[in-house]
C-alpha cells in the first residue's frame, strides 16, 4: 500500500473478507493470476463460515476454530495480502484507488465489491436497550451466546430462518422462548404453508411460544436493559433477551458513494459484472439482472458462485452463475434443504410423510417445477438440483408418488 494520496499499481482488491471476497481472492489465483491480491475487511477476523453462527455455534456444537474457513498463514501462502479490522473509507473510481479509514490508499487494475449486507434494524421505541441483539456476525454470535447463559426467558422477533434457528438454540439451553412473527405464519416468505406448519409444529412440541400476527409496537426496559416486548394487542411478552431477526440490507453505501448502479443491491449481470467494466461484486451485497427483473439471494452457495464470477470477469473471462439457488436451515434434528425459488407458485405437491418428519415440497408453476423443499429428505434434495439445472419435465402427480422413481428422468 502507498501512502496517502500515493496509490501503488496495484493488482486486484476485494473489498469484504467474507464468504465471497475470499472466492474471489482464491478464484483469481485458480485462474492463474499471478499479480498482487488485496483482501479487506473490516471484521478483526479471518474469513469464516456465517451459517453455523446461528445453529452449530449457538447450540455449543461448534466452537470458533472451526468456523474459519482460511486463516492468515494459508492466504499468505496463496499470496493473498489479508487487511481486517479497517473499514473502506472511499473509491475513487476515476483514479481507480480505495481509500482507507486509516488513511492509507491502494490503487487497482481490477476491483470487487463483496461488502455483504447488514441486519435490518427494529423500527420501535426501545430497540436500543442493552439484551437487544441481531446476529449477523461472529462478534454478534459471541454477544447472544453470552446473554443466553445468563437469561431465563428469550423473545424471538421475525420467524424467518435465523429467528427460528436462535429459537432452537435457547431451547437446547433450556430457556424459555416466544417467537412473534408479524405474518400469519412462519417462513411465509419462503416456504409453503404445508412447511410453514410443520416448523410451527415443530417447535411448539420443542416447548417454543409461537406468536402470529404479531405486530411488535415498542421495546421495554428498566435502567436500560430490556424487560420485555409489548404488541399490537397490548399484551407484554417479557424478556431477559430479546434477539432481532425481522431481515438484511445489502451493504451497498461504499458503491452507491462512488457512482455504481444499485437498486436494492449493486446491480450486477450473470457474470457479477457491474455498471463498471473494471469493478464486479458478489454475495450478499448484489441484485443480479434476471430478464426484466432483479434477483436477490443470500446464501453460500450465491456467495461461492458469484465470487468464481467475479473473478473470471476481472480477468476477461465470461463465467455467468446459472444454477438453481439452494439454502438450508438446522433446526432441532431437523435439516430443511431448499432448492429453487417458489415465489409465485400455483401448485404444490408433497411427498413422503410430514408426519414422519421425512417429506418433500414439490413447488409448480405453469406446469413447470420450480423448487423443492426437503425435511430430512437429503436424496431428494440433491436429484432437485439435477432436474431444476436440467429443466426436466416433472408433473406433480409424479412427485407425490413415493413409488414412482424421479431419478430415472435425470439419465
Amino acid at each position: 500500500m502507498g501512502a496517502a494520496g500515493a496509490p501503488d499499481d496495484g493488482g486486484m482488491v476485494i473489498i469484504g473478507a467474507g464468504q465471497a471476497g475470499l472466492q474471489v481472492a482464491e478464484s483469481l489465483r485458480a485462474e492463474g493470476y499471478g499479480g498482487p491480491v488485496t483482501l479487506i475487511g473490516d471484521e478483526p477476523h479471518a474469513p469464516y463460515h456465517r451459517p453455523p453462527l446461528s445453529k452449530a455455534m449457538l447450540c455449543g456444537d461448534a466452537d470458533e476454530a472451526q468456523l474459519t474457513i482460511r486463516g492468515p498463514e494459508a492466504l499468505e501462502r496463496k499470496g493473498i495480502a489479508l487487511v481486517t479490522g479497517v473499514a473502506v473509507a472511499s473509491v475513487d473510481r476515476a483514479a481507480r484507488c480505495v481509500r482507507l479509514v486509516d488513511g492509507r490508499t491502494l490503487g487497482y487494475r481490477g476491483l470487487a465489491f463483496a461488502t455483504g449486507s447488514r441486519a435490518r434494524p427494529l423500527p420501535v421505541p426501545g430497540a436500543e436497550l442493552e439484551g437487544v441483539l441481531a446476529l449477523r456476525s461472529l462478534d454478534d454470535a459471541r454477544r447472544i451466546a453470552a446473554a443466553l447463559e445468563a437469561a431465563g426467558r428469550v423473545v424471538v422477533i421475525g420467524g424467518g430462518f435465523i429467528g427460528l434457528e436462535v429459537a432452537a438454540a435457547a431451547r437446547k439451553h433450556g430457556r424459555a422462548v416466544t417467537v412473534l412473527e408479524a405474518a400469519d405464519r412462519l417462513l411465509a416468505r419462503v416456504a409453503a404453508p404445508p412447511v410453514s406448519e410443520f416448523f410451527a409444529t415443530l417447535h411448539a412440541a420443542h416447548g417454543v411460544t409461537l406468536e402470529l400476527d404479531a405486530a411488535v409496537t415498542a421495546v421495554e426496559g428498566a435502567g436500560g436493559r430490556v424487560s420485555g416486548v409489548r404488541t399490537a394487542d397490548g399484551r407484554m411478552h417479557p424478556a431477559d433477551l430479546v434477539v432481532v431477526g425481522v431481515g438484511i440490507i445489502p451493504n451497498t453505501e461504499l458503491a452507491q458513494a462512488c457512482g455504481l448502479e444499485c437498486d436494492r443491491g449493486i446491480v450486477v449481470d450473470a457474470c457479477a459484472r457491474t455498471s463498471d467494466p473494471l469493478v464486479v461484486a458478489a454475495g450478499d451485497c448484489t441484485a443480479r439482472r434476471v430478464g426484466d427483473g432483479l434477483l436477490r439471494l443470500e446464501s453460500v452457495q450465491n456467495a461461492v458462485e458469484q465470487g468464481k464470477s467475479a473473478a473470471a470477469a476481472l480477468l476477461g473471462k465470461e463465467r455467468p452463475f446459472t444454477a438453481a439457488p439452494w439454502f438450508w436451515s438446522d433446526q432441532y434434528d431437523v435439516k430443511l434443504q431448499m432448492v429453487g425459488l417458489s415465489a409465485g407458485h400455483d401448485r404444490v405437491a408433497v411427498r413422503g410423510s410430514v408426519a414422519g418428519q421425512r417429506f418433500s415440497v414439490f413447488y409448480f408453476r405453469g406446469g413447470d417445477l420450480v423448487a423443492i423443499d426437503s425435511v430430512n429428505r437429503a436424496p431428494d434434495h440433491m436429484l432437485g438440483r439435477k432436474l431444476l439445472d436440467k429443466a426436466v419435465a416433472v408433473t406433480p402427480e409424479q412427485a407425490a408418488d413415493e413409488g414412482f422413481a424421479l431419478a430415472t428422468l435425470v439419465r
